[in-house]
């Protein structure tokens, strides 16, 4: 179980990234499936919040090529956007 501070800086960091699409696609990520992380997806989820949203959302919209870095089941995971709820 990764340490609580950790969780909440993440998602304060997920929330807060400067335009309202990041926001929505990153912290909707972060909403949706940081309950089942352990220390290995929340030290890539950080990792990714280190990166311009720019290139996260278009490896999360597939305009780009994901790095090597950042592939697998999370960046798929990030991909399907079923997360992003705009009310």
């Amino acid at each position: 179980m990764p340490d609580p501070t950790r969780l909440s800086r993440a998602r304060f960091r997920a929330w807060h990234r400067g335009t309202r699409e990041a926001d929505y696609m990153i912290g909707g990520f972060f909403d949706r499936y940081h309950a089942s992380w352990g220390e290995a997806e929340l030290a890539w989820f950080e990792a990714v919040l280190e990166e311009d949203d720019v290139d996260v959302m278009a490896w999360a919209l597939g305009t780009q090529p994901v790095p090597e870095r950042f592939a697998g089941a999370q960046i798929t995971a990030m991909q399907k956007l079923d997360y992003v709820d705009i009310s």
